[in-house]
């Protein structure tokens, strides 16, 4: 048997219409997952290419800068796909500004999105696991700002050091009930979000010499570590952020 086949399983992508949660997305349906994608845009990109693996794809639209959609999303999961064996928590948002003059708006906004849904998502998902006498997957998207401080973004950088430590302390209480709980952090990928970054001539010379692998990510590079995550590859796997970061974290 394939320890990383994910054939029957659904997984619940939060976030998933373009760059990482995509990627992610694409790649659990490759390795035989169905995919149910929550968030704000229409992921009709993300939908088709799900379905030309042949795995199949439901949208449900949901505003996840609060928790009021939670429940009525995990009903709704579980009406048209049948179960939730793996729940992606990528959906986030960021704002910038000096810590000087950073609003309380910009960053209730983040925590909110970032880490207060993501927790909340998670405990609903992990309800009806342990209601069903099930394990599950579960796995965090955090960030390189989860190990470093980042400038300019308090929030951010707050509710990412946030959702590492929420890994940990879910991987400490779940464990034992056979969720496994853990998380990808993220290097610098080329994505839209990165794509001011990468025209600054300066900036992107800065954060080459910064990688060892010499090379922005590509978002396909961080969906072979969300396979084996939410794989059985990973059943001893428990409280991990898992660094795809081309050797940032270790220069």
């Amino acid at each position: 048997m394939n320890p990383f086949d994910l054939s029957g399983r659904v997984a619940m992508v939060t976030g998933a219409n373009t760059g990482l949660g995509q990627a992610i997305a694409v790649g659990l349906a490759r390795a035989g997952a169905d995919i149910v994608a929550v968030g704000r845009s229409a992921p009709t990109e993300t939908a088709g290419l799900v379905q030309a693996e042949g795995r199949a794809f439901h949208a449900i639209p949901a505003d996840l800068s609060s928790i009021a959609p939670v429940a009525d999303v995990v009903q709704q999961a579980i009406a048209v796909a049948g179960q939730i064996d793996i729940l992606i928590n990528n959906a986030g948002i960021i704002r910038r500004a000096d810590s000087l003059d950073f609003s309380e708006a910009d960053w209730d906004a983040v925590m909110d999105t970032n880490l207060k849904t993501a927790f909340f998502l998670s405990q609903a998902v992990a309800r009806t696991w342990v209601a069903d006498s099930r394990g599950g997957k579960i796995i965090n998207i955090c960030s390189m700002l989860s190990f470093q401080g980042g400038i300019r973004v308090p929030s951010y950088t707050a509710s990412k050091s946030g959702l590492a430590g929420l890994t940990k302390l879910l991987a400490c209480e779940w464990a034992s009930k056979g969720i496994n709980v853990n998380g990808i952090a993220p290097g610098y990928f080329a994505t839209n979000n990165t794509e001011a970054l990468r025209a600054d001539e300066g900036r992107n010379r800065d954060i080459l010499a910064r990688i060892p692998a010499g090379r922005w990510g590509d978002p396909s590079d961080l969906s072979g570590a969300a396979v084996f995550l939410a794989s059985d590859a990973a059943a001893y796997v428990h409280g991990t952020v898992l660094a795809v970061d081309g050797g940032w974290l270790a220069r």
